[in-house]
């Protein structure tokens, strides 16, 4: 029952938003100035009107902490400040504290508003309906109705209401809310689609793969919720100076007035030594940073992780899905016999159009993605399980396989020289396809997963922020290390088990290195788990993997990983910076208050000046961005 009524009397307590709060404060300034004009005609103070919007919330607060948690902080120096100036009439001071307390609220939550705002506004484009088709009948549902392989109708304009695979249609998706990226993508059947993205051009139909909780929007929707700065150590240790500091405030005020026997002194130290300031230093700043981290595509779950990641002293990356693309990709096509590349990539990609194989499928994308003319017809199709395809193009007979495939016939042997030449890829970590034309050997294609364009300068600037890049991957030492070649990383762990990876983080740990894991894989998940701050790439990575880490990288952007690490350390920097400022000001004025050289009015000024600098200061933060010198 206690609990209920703690419960409605701080419900109570709430000005009903921003609009409110900056209502009562105008209707408060203005009473502060009618009472330093000292308005004869009035019956009162009206300085008692800052007092009543501004300072019986405090009070009222301060009262239930105190009561509800025994919570000695900032809100119970403000309140003996308050009270105390009133019973020595000092009225006009009361309301100028009341008011310039409130004003610092305002700006914090202002600061915390605006850098929420880029990661809050996924709920609201949470998808509210969806034409699901039945039978050929539409009917409209609520979107957290549908249920995976529902057939779904999108169309123009509207917004996807479940992650799935478009069966029929073409159109333009735009992705920003999901990956940032300001063109529109383009979309055509077999291609997955995101909920909470936006249709652009024609309508299309799709099937339901993933619903409710499980979509993607949904996903990221939980990432923004549990973000929460309050978690953070430093936040706490900035609270346990908070609460020694009303000891030493009551304490010098105490021995001010016995001293001097002027209670307008200890009065003045109430006011002057509240550690608004102190308090607002930390929280700020972390919502700033992570307001910050948002727009460049990172969602932060906890302020507690920037702070651990400030002190990273090497990253260790998964390879496949992290610091490459993920998915096999053409690479290189050589002819062996009087086909030229083009002809060749076309037979086989003509070939593969029906393969429900995912080499196949690779083949036939990258050859549309270079621009490849209209595939022709593929006839007498056969899939060949464990070896590779057959078809008949163009009346060419077409096999497309693996070794396996040519080694059942003796029409085409491979030659010493060629098998040497594609060992050479399948060590490296790449997967040869072998293509036949009516019998002969036509030649070869490699598909390969390849480094992401941006991998090699974002390791570049790593290093340039003392940052050891670490390789650990489950390929063989091959691959691993053709891949470290590339992007310039001294140290490798190839063949690694997820155990294995872990194995190495604690490692690094107990020698004394704080590590950052960056990952996207189901495997990976421990690892993100174990190190001191986890990375998941939250577009390709699993959701295991995103729920074990602490921040997750929504557009796969991992170029903007440097920047995250400079911006932990600017964090750290700014928040050291305003505990540093808030204490000296804090102890430059008792100091002037035990001396009579400043007073009650003048002191509430002086002090809620420092919160309200050390909040501009966090704010900067919002805008922040280190200047990376690019790579050569």
């Amino acid at each position: 029952m206690m609990k209920q009524i703690v419960e409605k009397a701080e419900q109570l307590l709430e000005l009903g938003g921003i609009k409110k709060e900056i209502a009562f404060l105008v209707i408060s300034g203005v009473s502060l100035i009618v009472s330093i004009l000292g308005w004869p005609s009035l019956p009162f103070d009206p300085a008692w009107v800052a007092i009543v919007l501004c300072g019986i919330p405090i009070i009222m607060e301060a009262i239930i902490g105190l009561v509800t948690a025994f919570d000695i902080k900032a809100d119970l120096l403000v309140s003996l400040a308050l009270i105390a100036s009133v019973c020595i009439g000092e009225d006009f001071a009361a309301g100028e504290v009341a008011f310039i307390m409130q004003l610092g609220a305002l700006l914090e939550d202002l600061t915390v508003a605006r850098a929420r705002a880029g990661i809050e506004k996924l709920v609201h484009l949470t998808p509210q309906t969806a034409r699901v088709l039945t039978g050929g009948t539409e009917t409209i549902l609520p979107a957290e109705q549908v249920k995976v392989g529902d057939r779904i109708r999108v169309l123009p304009g509207e917004t996807v209401p479940v992650d799935g695979v478009i069966l029929q249609g073409e159109t333009s998706i735009n992705q920003a809310v999901m990956t940032g990226e300001s063109l529109p993508v383009d979309k055509t059947v077999g291609d997955e689609v995101s909920s909470g993205t936006v249709n652009q051009f024609g309508a299309f139909e799709m099937r339901a793969a993933k619903v409710g909780e499980d979509s993607s929007i949904q996903r990221m929707i939980r990432l923004v919720q549990s973000a929460d700065a309050g978690k953070a150590k430093i936040v706490g240790l900035a609270d346990k100076w908070a609460t020694w500091i009303v000891v030493i405030a009551l304490s010098a005020a105490a021995l001010t007035w016995l001293i001097t026997g002027e209670i307008i002194r200890a009065v003045t130290i109430l006011v002057v030594f509240c550690p608004c300031a102190l308090v607002l230093a930390t929280p700020t700043a972390i919502m700033a940073a992570i307001g910050n981290a948002t727009k460049h595509g990172f969602l932060v779950r906890e302020g507690d992780a920037l702070e651990r990641l400030a002190k990273v002293s090497r990253i260790t990356f998964d390879k496949t899905g992290t610091l490459t693309y993920g998915a096999p990709k053409v690479t290189a096509c050589k002819s062996v016999s009087g086909y030229s590349g083009e002809e060749l990539f076309t037979l086989a990609a003509a070939a593969e159009q029906l393969s429900e194989h995912p080499l196949g499928r690779a083949v036939v994308r990258s050859y549309r993605a270079e621009g490849g003319k209209p595939l022709p017809t593929a006839e007498n199709f056969r899939m060949l399980p464990g070896e590779g395809v057959s078809a008949v193009v163009a009346g060419r007979q077409i096999l497309a396989g693996n070794r396996k495939l040519l080694s059942k016939t003796e029409a085409f042997p491979l030659p010493p020289a060629l098998e040497a030449e594609t060992d050479q890829y399948l060590s490296e970590g790449s997967t040869v396809i072998y293509i036949a034309a009516d019998g002969v050997l036509a030649g070869y294609l490699v598909l390969s997963d390849t480094v992401r364009e941006e991998s090699r300068q974002m390791i570049a600037q790593l290093s340039r922020l003392g940052v050891r890049p670490v390789l650990l991957t489950g390929d063989n030492p091959s691959a691993a290390g053709a891949i470290a070649r590339q992007l310039q990383i001294g140290e490798v762990h190839a063949g690694c088990l997820p155990e294995d990876k872990l194995n190495c983080i604690d490692a690094y740990q107990k020698s004394g290195s704080s590590v950052c894991m960056i990952g996207d894989g189901i495997n990976d998940a421990p690892a993100l788990k174990k190190a001191d701050v986890g990375i998941a790439m939250g577009g390709v990575g699993s959701d295991i993997a995103v729920e074990a880490a602490d921040i997750a990288l929504v557009d796969d952007e991992i170029k903007e990983l440097p920047h995250l690490l400079a911006l932990s350390r600017r964090m750290m920097t700014t928040i050291k910076l305003n505990l540093t400022f808030s204490m000296a000001l804090n102890f430059l004025a008792i100091a002037l208050a035990m001396t009579g050289l400043l007073g009650p009015v003048v002191g509430a000024l002086v002090h809620n000046a420092g919160s309200v600098l050390v909040i501009i200061n966090s704010a900067l933060l919002l805008k922040w961005r280190k200047r990376m010198q690019p790579s050569a």
